[in-house]
């Protein structure tokens, strides 16, 4: 169990951002589904309104995690919809409420790009506590070429916006040395262009997939 702290105020940004935030409807977990068998026991660390939990919740046994307690009562109404079913549980993901080798998998879409450096490094060591050997971390970030990089810099490549939430932005060498004790299967930059106003921008995400091969490990 990582160690106890009282919330921070990116966290509790997450609170405010839920209340004005618009479901847009689920999305593609293709990556997990052509790595994962069926019935696997899956945590979505950092669930928020549930647009990966409520698709994961129909292959696997599911359970969401949250800092935010708003995020996770839309997840629920969502899934109830459907008549789907996941556990939750609100917590920050590098102080996760769980018995260690509890997952087969963990996803973590955008997510660990809204934590500090030593936060990150934290989530990392509870993601090798709680999966199970050879159990599998998807992860996506947002990459430091994104169209979005900049603002008021609080850490190497890290900025807070003025809604108090937390931005990082990778590049896929730093993924990588994060994912310290696993085997990475895949990592990929992918970019696309966005244009707006007849102006080019770019959009950059790193996606991974990774196997645990050593819950012992120490980061770098």
């Amino acid at each position: 169990m990582g160690p106890t702290s009282k919330p921070k105020s990116h966290f509790l940004a997450w609170e405010q951002e839920y209340s004005h935030v618009i479901w847009g409807g689920p999305r593609s977990i293709y990556v997990v589904r052509t790595h994962l068998n069926l019935g696997n026991r899956v945590l979505d660390a950092g669930c928020g309104n549930g647009r990966y939990l409520l698709p994961l919740s129909r292959m696997y046994h599911t359970v969401g995690v949250d800092v935010s307690a708003k995020a996770i009562k839309i997840s629920k109404s969502y899934l109830e919809k459907g008549n789907l079913y996941a556990e939750y549980a609100v917590s920050a993901i590098h102080q996760l409420p769980f018995a260690e080798k509890s997952f087969d998998a963990i996803v973590c879409f955008g997510v660990l790009q809204h934590l500090f450096e030593d936060e990150r490094r934290a989530a990392l060591d509870e993601f090798r506590r709680v999966l199970v050997l050879g159990g599998l971390l998807f992860a996506e970030v947002l990459g430091v070429e994104d169209m979005r990089y900049g603002g008021e810099e609080v850490e190497p490549h890290t900025f807070l916006r003025r809604n108090g939430i937390i931005y990082h932005y990778f590049t896929s060498e730093e993924l990588e040395s994060l994912l310290d004790g696993f085997e990475t299967e895949v990592i990929e930059d992918i970019k696309k262009e966005k244009t707006f106003k007849g102006k080019s921008y770019t959009r950059h995400r790193i996606q991974s997939v990774a196997r645990l091969k050593n819950q012992n490990a120490i980061p770098r």
